[in-house]
């Protein structure tokens, strides 16, 4: 698709490619030849196993290759299946104006992310600037591209749409496209294949990328095809959307026009939006609209971030095409974001990553504003780490990646070489974590009558009869003190500002309307430093606008030693922020509400009488009812043949966390089972949307026997 650099003059560049594919296998016959010539047994890697889909393995995204797999409905019986339902709802509407649409394209797709349970890349990729965007598109050089469910969870919980591709590249795309457009039935039932899955799997619509030259008498039925599949997903999926990409014409031929035109609009017509190719000249955003017509926020200019032959050169100057399009009256396609993390920009991906969206958001502007209902709760975490906590206190000490987890993103403004004397504001992996694998951190230094603010969120959440229960946890050193500063508007064009702070601050009070003195308290268990701050607020009609950070010093003391207003280290971390309404608690049915069975036990031998286990667990309420959890997390306790620790002869202090899971079932892969053990307990502690979770004596259970015990 648009990853190729040139696209034109097929039959040169396939000749081309068969010269480099001998190339290439000249190569790697030396290359064995070299390898087999060495004594490291490092460099002998063992061939990946054969993937089954059907059988039990640890849950993975992954695409459907043929026509022949889509028609037959193959993917159903997968064990994978189940897994890959997103869990998280989209409420959001596509808004009529200019949108900007993120096309994913990382390598041959299907890396970390494919691990549906999380994989073990601490530094996985992952995008976190989602109130930047209102579409994303999952993209891979595979003929059905699948999103994985985290993509779409994440996504969704920012109020972002999720698409997959239909990709047709190359001589088995045209062997595709004889197959699909055989018919008029065969146009509509695959179109009805590529509908069905989006419904099964949760996300919202489709790219459609034909990049391969067709007869004119196949034309018609495309047409049948893309117009089928649009009516369709709108009639099972409201609010779906089916985007035509810029490749063939309405001819048949393959020629990329870079515009909206006569040659396409046929196309767009008949379909939610267009996708255009991304080697544009300055006018063509202007007169793109002007073929659209009313629809001409549907038209998507395509700009490719790795610069080959896009306007402005994308990378760096991504934004210089941003700039055209916006003034075009037009919307944008991104291709490709990954590209700083592909290239290893310096100094390091966090700060690249936030640099290079910064310059996106200077150009565009923000499309997403949160908190927009409640309960509105966030733990910052990206996604991944180096530990997992609940509730302040550490339960994993492992590096993770899992998207799924990723909480609400602050719009942070990226500060470019920040002075020494100022306080910087990043998302710090090693420092604790409240919840998950995430805060904010503020570090730097402070002066003692001063205070910092650090834009977090703006919010669209209109506040009702009821008062609203703010709460966030922090975690400080010496006297660094961490308040929230509260923006809210009237419909009468009425401001307030709202500072809650942990103590009366008479520095700089003057500088709110109201500062609200929040009550502290420490929870039963949490690890020591974690301090939870409350605060209740009673502002009906208003809307919450924007919720800032502040830095401050607790009171000084009037005789302190020293020089006045002299600058002294500041630290201060940031674990989460809840908003819910005052009084309103999380309910959790009791454990024996619960029906948690096992499936797919698989017991193997490894040594001296130690075991592995792999399980399926699955979970659900036995009245029948719908849970409302968004996650999971389960946990294994290791019982020993007699009592040798703790009263329920528990090897280990506390359970071992396995994962969290956002579908009602988990795979547990290997658990090592050390030979002392006669049983093993799982537990499933819910968690719901504002963040608390169960009790881990009130959570349901499952308990198998050691087999062989």
């Amino acid at each position: 698709m648009l990853s190729l650099p040139l696209k034109f003059d097929c039959l040169r560049r396939r000749n081309i490619v068969k010269h480099l594919k001998l190339v290439r296998n000249k190569l790697q016959n030396l290359l064995c030849f070299v390898k087999m010539s060495l004594s490291e047994p490092e460099l002998q890697h063992p061939p990946p196993p054969p993937f089954y889909p059907t059988e039990p393995s640890l849950p993975v995204s992954y695409p459907i290759k043929s026509l022949k797999d889509l028609e037959s409905r193959s993917y159903f019986n997968s064990f994978h299946y189940p897994f890959n339902k997103a869990s998280v709802p989209l409420k959001s509407v596509l808004p009529n104006r200019r949108r900007l649409l993120v096309c994913h394209d990382l390598k041959e797709a299907y890396l970390d992310d494919k691990w549906v349970q999380g994989g073990t890349n601490p530094e996985a990729y992952g995008i976190w600037h989602w109130y930047l965007m209102d579409v994303f598109v999952y993209f891979s050089h595979t003929l059905v591209t699948l999103p994985p469910p985290c993509w779409t969870n994440t996504a969704h919980r920012h109020g972002v749409k999720v698409l997959g591709t239909f990709i047709t590249e190359w001589d088995e795309g045209r062997v595709a496209c004889n197959e699909l457009l055989s018919t008029k039935e065969s146009a509509h039932m695959y179109a009805e294949r590529l509908a069905e899955l989006t419904v099964a799997l949760g996300f919202d619509g489709w790219l459609i990328n034909m990049e391969v030259k067709l007869d004119p008498g196949q034309i018609p039925n495309m047409k049948e095809f893309v117009g089928h599949l649009t009516q369709t997903m709108h009639s099972s999926v409201p609010g779906s959307l089916v985007i035509w990409y810029d490749s063939i014409t309405i001819h048949g031929d393959l020629h990329w026009q870079d515009q909206l035109n006569d040659k396409n609009k046929p196309f767009f017509d008949i379909c939610d939006g267009m996708f255009v190719n991304y080697t544009w000249k300055e006018n063509y955003p202007r007169d793109s609209a002007a073929v659209a017509g009313d629809r001409n926020f549907d038209v998507y200019m395509g700009i490719d971030v790795f610069g080959r032959h896009t306007f402005g050169g994308g990378q760096w100057n991504t934004n210089d095409a941003l700039d055209v399009i916006k003034k075009g009256e037009t919307s944008a396609a991104i291709f490709a974001p990954a590209w700083n993390y592909e290239t290893h920009q310096p100094p390091n991906f966090q700060t690249s990553q936030n640099r290079w969206w910064g310059l996106v958001e200077k150009s565009w502007g923000i499309a997403q504003n949160y908190p927009k209902d409640l309960p509105f709760y966030t733990n910052f975490d990206q996604g991944c780490g180096h530990h997992f906590s609940v509730d302040g206190a550490e339960i994993s000490t492992d590096p993770w990646n899992n998207l799924s987890c990723q909480g609400f993103q602050p719009l942070l403004e990226f500060v470019d070489n920040p002075t020494l004397d100022s306080i910087q504001t990043l998302v710090d992996f090693n420092e604790a974590s409240y919840i998950g694998g995430g805060n904010i951190t503020f570090k730097g230094t402070l002066e003692d009558n001063a205070f910092f603010t650090r834009r977090l969120f703006h919010g669209e959440l209109l506040l009702g009869d009821l008062p609203v229960n703010f709460t966030y946890s922090v975690k400080s050193e010496g006297d660094s003190q961490l308040g929230l500063s509260l923006q809210f508007s009237s419909t009468m064009n009425k401001s307030m500002s709202i500072l809650l702070a942990s103590q009366e601050i008479y520095q700089f009070s003057s500088r709110f309307s109201q500062v609200i003195t929040t009550r502290p308290h420490e929870k039963p268990g949490n690890s020591p430093g974690w301090v939870i701050q409350e605060a209740s607020i009673a502002m009906n009609g208003y809307k919450l606008t924007e919720i800032h950070a502040v830095c401050y010093r607790s009171k000084p003391e009037f005789n302190k030693p020293g020089p006045a207003h002299n600058p002294v280290k500041y630290f201060a971390v940031l674990g989460h922020i809840t908003i819910k309404n005052s009084g309103k608690k999380s309910g959790f049915p009791p454990s024996s509400s619960w029906l948690v069975e096992a499936q797919f036990i698989k017991w193997t031998s490894v040594s001296q009488g130690s075991k592995t286990l792999s399980v399926k667990l699955t979970w659900k309420l036995k009245d029948g009812t719908d849970t409302v959890f968004p996650n999971y997390n389960i946990y294994a306790k290791k019982l020993a043949k007699q009592v040798v620790s703790d009263q329920d002869g528990s090897l280990e202090d506390v359970p071992m966390y396995l994962g969290t899971a956002h579908v009602e079932a988990f795979y547990v892969s290997d658990l090592s089972v050390p030979c002392e053990t006669s049983s093993l307990k799982f537990i499933v502690q819910a968690c719901p949307t504002d963040g608390t979770c169960q009790k881990l004596d009130d959570s349901p259970t499952f308990s198998i026997d050691v087999k062989g015990q």
